[in-house]
């Protein structure tokens, strides 16, 4: 990891420069039917105007935080890369304090009564196919695809983040951008991840295992994800077949001691990246 790398806008300019027209992340919904493909280069986007409504229309800097109640979704991790890429604090998990903490708070259909918690500003994301907005805004909220469109696509920081820049408050603990971007390199390495590698999960990102599982340690090396949500299994064997995957986020049967005496896996040894044969 390189000084310009050790933050993630770093991070992720440098896996940008690998191929943008590349794809980062392809979604589907067995329950809906739906399926979003986002190259590098459109998921940058949707970051870029993400970041650009933090910084602007929510007025959030370095050391302001953001809980985000959302589940498997495409957007969740856009949301985690636009705080990261804003220098702002993302929370995540089913903390019943976030919310009333958080200077403000994204949330999905199912967590709205959690979210009116917090006295900020609230947006809400309908999750509907194509980002559609939702038919009816809720009360006291925001409807994020009525606020990204109008974003600039190109994002500048008031603040420079740097790697000492607080990322995410997960699982009882706080980790710097340093921090993470470090361990989702150490991470990738034990996992023999590559830009090639295309990494099939179901992940809900509430958890500090799940980011570097099933984000950030794909990040570090330019990899893709296939994330599904509502799984169908009998689909799975020509998905993974179409999509060409080559490894899969899955569970660990106990962790095994990697370099440094870190465990292979999450931080219980219990998750990771496994190679499909």
């Amino acid at each position: 990891m390189t000084a310009a790398n050790s933050s993630f806008p770093g991070a992720w300019r440098a896996a940008l420069a690998l191929g943008p027209s590349r794809p980062f992340l392809t979604y589907y919904d067995d329950h809906t039917g739906e399926r979003v493909e986002l190259s590098y280069t459109t998921f940058d986007n949707w970051v870029a105007k993400t970041a650009n409504l933090i910084q602007d229309d929510l007025a959030l800097g370095a050391g302001d935080e953001i809980a985000i109640l959302l589940p498997t979704h495409w957007q969740t991790p856009i949301w985690l890369l636009a705080c990261w890429t804003a220098g702002v604090v993302a929370s995540v998990g089913e903390d019943p304090a976030a919310a009333e903490r958080a200077s403000a708070v994204v949330a999905g259909p199912d967590r709205l009564e959690e979210a009116r918690a917090c006295k900020g500003e609230r947006i809400a994301l309908a999750l509907r196919p194509l980002g559609a907005p939702f038919p009816s805004v809720p009360e006291g909220f925001t409807d994020y695809a009525a606020l990204a469109p109008a974003q600039p696509d190109v994002f500048a920081p008031y603040s420079p983040v740097t790697a000492d820049t607080p990322a995410l408050v997960a699982d009882g603990g706080s980790w710097t951008q340093g921090e993470l971007v470090r361990d989702a390199a150490e991470a990738a390495a034990r996992w023999n991840l590559s830009a090639a590698s295309r990494v099939l999960t179901g992940c809900a990102y509430d958890s500090r295992p799940e980011i570097r599982a099933a984000l950030t340690s794909e990040l570090a090396v330019g990899a893709s994800l296939v994330l599904c949500r509502n799984v169908d299994p009998s689909r799975l064997p020509g998905r993974m077949a179409s999509e060409k995957v080559n490894a899969r986020v899955a569970s660990l049967a106990g962790g095994t001691a990697g370099a440094g005496g870190q465990e292979n896996g999450t931080a219980e040894g219990t998750l990771g990246v496994l190679p499909v044969e």
